[in-house]
């Protein structure tokens, strides 16, 4: 991943294929659109919480376990998103900045109170305060999108004026951010402190991998947060042109960039800031059983690394199974939250979302005169 300013793929409207256009939609039958549901029992037995407080690595094997992989990143978890058993982890509840994993948060929080259909003109003030060098999806004053437009520029640009904009309709960003904070102390993450709701370094702004994983984790069992995390491609609308093509920043998802697409993945966010350096939840399905890892920040190998560290917890996690004692739960800190601030509660309903399909999108994208040139250039920089 490179610092700095970076051209996004070349994408023609109809090219992009009718499996990547507008949704991949990899939730499970069990999850339920517009609403957060109550996040699954624990499993019946774990060890004590603190066993995750431990410096260094965590893990239980049995005699035949695989052997974890090396590692680098300065912390790291993977757990089994269905029983929520953790199988492993390295500094859990190491307090480290999250960059743009934290907008998994964000969508927690923020995608139950905005119906996706809603069209909405964005103001200039909405797009104020935005940081220097932050990750762009290319929303423009003026220009009127759907709410859903919106989440796919978070979830597959990062884009931070997209975010700015949905904080706005949220009641304001101040209010997003006590909100996100009362989010993740209902979901037992008590290792979160939220400042700027897009991840942006901001001192004090911290997360964990755990915390993250249990975002990670929840996400997945809403269907509308799964389908846009695991959106590989879609169209954006443009600024008084032709919608053009943005692409999934998540390169376990794509295999974009020289990175493999891993087998089975599913989603979930990425994340680069000066601060965080390179962090990533990432969840993959194999064999009816669904992992979710976090790694934060790897100190060896490039800006690839935090994919090529994930891919090898995950492969470890799906060679484990059955293998090793867990060392904790997702679920394990919930009977016991501990102090924070309190939320401002926004409500806002809409009707629902009208969906378009591949052949009228290609329909439309044909109408504007958008061929096989079209090109979206998006800026991608201090945040991701």
């Amino acid at each position: 991943m490179k610092i700095g300013f970076t051209a996004r793929a070349l994408v023609s409207a109809c090219a992009l294929g009718a499996a990547g256009l507008l949704a991949l939609a990899p939730a499970s039958a069990s999850a339920h659109p517009g609403h957060d549901p109550d996040p699954p029992r624990g499993p019946r037995a774990t060890p004590p919480p603190a066993l995750l407080y431990r410096s260094g690595t965590q893990v239980r094997p049995h005699a035949d376990a695989p052997a974890l992989p090396r590692l680098s990143a300065r912390s790291w978890l993977v757990a089994d998103a269905g029983s929520g058993e953790v199988l492993a982890a390295h500094e859990a509840h190491r307090p480290l900045p999250p960059a743009s994993t934290l907008k998994t948060l964000f969508a927690l929080t923020v995608l139950p109170t905005l119906p996706a259909g809603v069209p909405h003109t964005v103001r200039p003030e909405e797009l104020a305060g935005i940081g220097p060098g932050s990750s762009l999806v290319g929303v423009a004053a003026g220009r009127t999108y759907r709410v859903a437009d919106l989440w796919r520029g978070v979830f597959l640009s990062s884009g931070n004026d997209a975010v700015r904009v949905l904080a706005a309709l949220n009641g304001g960003w101040r209010a997003t951010a006590a909100r996100m904070q009362e989010k993740a102390r209902a979901l037992g993450a008590l290792d979160t402190r939220v400042l700027s709701p897009d991840g942006y370094d901001t001192p004090g702004q911290v997360s964990s991998a755990y915390d993250l994983a249990v975002f990670g984790r929840a996400g997945l069992r809403n269907a509308d947060f799964a389908r846009y995390c695991g959106t590989a491609e879609a169209l954006f609308p443009g600024a008084g042109g032709p919608p053009y093509g943005i692409r999934n920043t998540n390169r376990l998802l794509t295999g974009a960039d020289g990175v493999a697409r891993y087998p089975g993945a599913i989603g979930v966010k990425n994340g680069y800031t000066t601060e965080a350096g390179n962090t990533l939840v990432a969840a993959a399905r194999r064999g009816g059983r669904t992992l979710v890892v976090t790694v934060l920040n790897p100190r060896a190998g490039g800006g690839h690394a935090v994919y090529e560290e994930a891919s090898a917890l995950l492969d470890w996690g799906f060679g484990a199974a059955g293998r090793v004692e867990p060392v904790g739960s997702l679920d394990g800190r919930r009977a016991r939250p501990g102090p924070g601030p309190s939320a401002v509660p926004v409500v806002a309903a809409a009707p629902p979302e009208r969906r378009v399909g591949w052949a009228e999108a290609c329909a439309i994208a044909g109408a504007a005169g958008m061929g096989a040139g079209a090109v979206s250039l998006v800026t991608r920089g201090r945040t991701e």
